[in-house]
């Protein structure tokens, strides 16, 4: 699910990078705050931070004593994906195996549908396995699946989340 979310955010400039001019000090503040966004990739309360849509406030700038950096409490809108347990999705499979296949889903690049979750289909091995159903729908590298979310895990070490995910619904599968 898309989320907006306004964020509070401490963002420090080198004093090389300070200026005179407002304008190149307020370019300096977004580009450091979007590199600092795209360096965390991802929470475990907001999910993953996607993209920077406004900057809502910028704050009296305070010089660190060790350094002489400033440091800007700034607020800033932010667009999150964040993955919920039930919710409907799809996802591209990148790898098949004999017990199921991974699939990938916007930023979401751990996605695992067990073979015991997918009713209906059997494992077809080979140069290229692939999963086939008895109407002959096929999941297969590459192929779109739509698929429900059973199950979501944070992993802190690798900052992204996990799923276990399922066919067993109306309307899912290869699309």
């Amino acid at each position: 699910m898309f989320v907006k979310v306004q964020l509070p955010w401490n963002v420090i400039i080198p004093c090389e990078h300070m200026d005179v001019k407002g304008l190149m000090l307020q370019r300096s503040i977004i580009l450091r705050l979007m590199e600092d966004v795209t360096t965390k990739k991802a929470t475990k309360d907001l999910g993953y931070l996607l993209a920077v849509t406004t900057l809502d406030d910028i704050g009296d700038g305070r010089v660190r004593q060790q350094s002489g950096d400033v440091l800007f409490p700034v607020t800033f809108s932010c667009l999150t994906f964040k993955i919920f347990r039930g919710e409907v999705l799809e996802g591209t499979v990148h790898k098949v195996l004999r017990h199921g296949v991974f699939l990938r889903s916007g930023p979401i690049e751990t996605i695992f549908l067990s073979a015991q979750k997918m009713p209906g289909y059997k494992h077809v091995p080979g140069e290229n396995p692939m999963f086939i159903s008895d109407t002959q729908s096929k999941i297969e590298k590459d192929v779109v699946v739509r698929f429900v979310v059973i199950g979501t895990k944070w992993v802190e070490s690798e900052r992204e989340f996990q799923a276990v995910v399922g066919l067993e619904g109306d309307f899912l599968g290869p699309v």
